[in-house]
């Protein structure tokens, strides 16, 4: 994390615990949950669960983690709560992702009649949208963490090593080049979907009995 050789102090090393934690759940955890859905659910109807066992039970801890681990660290540094650009997003980061995973509950064990001329219901929407917008804050946050938030908290004795930026530039562009990508088999999906409901909708006219 550092480019020095001098052994971390324990507020440095809660900030760097916090920091790897933090960057897995929000960078790689809910990414790879979002991507297991936009590719799997082109090719088979059993992609929920992979997709909700990454984003709840792997990453799920991971956030609460990072966010523990977060207050903890500025608590060691004196500072109050909540008080900065980074410490505000983080709880909204906290805030969101408890919103995104009751709602995509919601969706799975709630059908709701109305639905949009497409065919999908008003928060299957939502939660595409707030997934997005989840992971955009994040990469935002995990920039200005280690940017910016690392030499505030810790006073920078340990500047944060090249590496990390450069590791950090990698995997959000191959989080969001991938997630590009899986956008192009997006007609596949709608027209799957679209067969399905009409056997659906078929199979249900076929099994009305005549009076």
């Amino acid at each position: 994390m550092s480019t020095t050789t001098l052994p971390l102090n324990p507020l440095e090393s809660k900030a760097r615990i916090h920091a790897h934690v933090a960057f897995f759940a929000f960078l790689v955890g809910l990414p790879l949950g979002v991507l297991i859905a936009r590719y799997l659910r082109t090719f088979t109807s059993s992609w929920f669960w992979p997709h909700a066992i990454v984003n709840f039970l792997f990453t799920g801890p991971l956030v609460f983690a990072g966010f523990t681990l977060g207050y903890q660290t500025t608590n060691m540094g004196g500072e109050f709560h909540f008080s900065d650009p980074h410490q505000k997003v983080g709880l909204a980061l906290l805030v969101m992702y408890l919103a995104q995973v009751f709602l995509g509950a919601f969706i799975h064990w709630v059908k709701l009649p109305f639905r949009f001329p497409g065919g999908r219901h008003p928060q299957n929407y939502l939660h595409a949208i707030l997934g997005l917008a989840i992971i955009a804050l994040a990469t935002w946050q995990t920039h200005y963490g280690l940017w910016i938030e690392w030499a505030f908290i810790t006073g920078n004795i340990h500047p944060v090593n090249s590496r990390c930026k450069h590791f950090w530039l990698g995997i959000v562009v191959a989080m969001w080049s991938l997630y590009a990508i899986g956008l192009g088999l997006l007609p596949r999906q709608l027209k799957q979907e679209a067969a399905t409901r009409r056997a659906k909708d078929e199979g249900y006219k076929d099994n009305v009995p005549l009076i």
